[in-house]
């Protein structure tokens, strides 16, 4: 959705390692926003995006008008139930559905061979991988990993919103994540056990906790026992600053 950073730019070079030809599509989804949330205000920096594109080596750069991508009379929407229910689905009613329709309508007019997204927004992966599989897109999917600043804290375009006291403190949110997830290294396997470790570290730290949660990668589930590919997934809230971040407990 635009204000690159360089996990969008770690994602280009992914893509170009296995393509040819990189389009980078950039468009503020407004069917992803509930009327409460920042669509507004969301960092638009499209000249400097665009510098920024050129300088990775992107062949094209797709940033469609809204007014054309979605007419006055749009009606349709995607909906990829099952692994949209937890987490963001739960916590932003018909984000899902906003991000599926507006994917399967970039998939469509661009026709990839491989789509590439990054693992910070886990549940997004898991919603693109069963949209692709359950409508029989002829497109591979890459996940690049998350990237982040020296003190862990994940890259974000919304990281711009935190004052200077709050993204001091938000380090602590990724320690919080990685300090549960060694609990797991040492042989801590059950789900809820390694929730409450999270949702204590969080709201000792002063986070407003949306959700912690224990998942498969790939469904979203809750599984009973933490197993290869089971990850840790948060959200909390940072002033008016609301962060998502996520780490896998065991390497599946």
């Amino acid at each position: 959705m635009g204000a690159l950073h360089e996990g969008h730019l770690s994602l280009v070079r992914l893509a170009r390692e296995s393509c040819e030809f990189v389009v980078v599509s950039i468009f503020v989804n407004l069917l992803q926003f509930s009327p409460d949330e920042d669509f507004q205000r969301y960092p638009r920096r499209p000249e400097k995006d665009a510098a920024l594109c050129e300088q990775a080596g992107v062949d094209l750069l797709y940033t469609p008008d809204a007014r054309e991508f979605y007419p006055r009379d749009f009606s349709t929407g995607v909906v990829v139930a099952d692994v949209s229910d937890g987490g963001e689905g739960a916590m932003r009613p018909g984000h899902f559905q906003g991000v599926a329709t507006v994917v399967a309508k970039l998939f469509l007019q661009v026709s990839p061979d491989l789509a590439v997204f990054g693992r910070k927004d886990l549940q997004q992966v898991a919603v693109v991988r069963r949209l692709i599989r359950d409508l029989d897109f002829p497109i591979q999917i890459a996940v690049g990993e998350t990237v982040r600043d020296p003190d862990g804290l994940a890259l974000s375009s919304r990281n711009t919103y935190l004052s200077s006291e709050d993204r001091r403190l938000a380090a602590s949110f990724p320690k919080a994540l990685e300090t549960t997830r060694a609990s797991a290294q040492r042989g801590e396997r059950d789900p809820g056990s390694l929730e409450r470790i999270a949702r204590r570290l969080l709201e000792e730290n002063g986070f407003a906790v949306d959700y912690v949660e224990v998942v498969d990668s790939n469904t979203m589930r809750r599984p009973p026992r933490i197993e290869p590919g089971s990850a840790l997934s948060a959200a909390i809230r940072l002033g008016k600053t609301r962060l998502i971040d996520n780490v896998l407990l065991l390497e599946p």
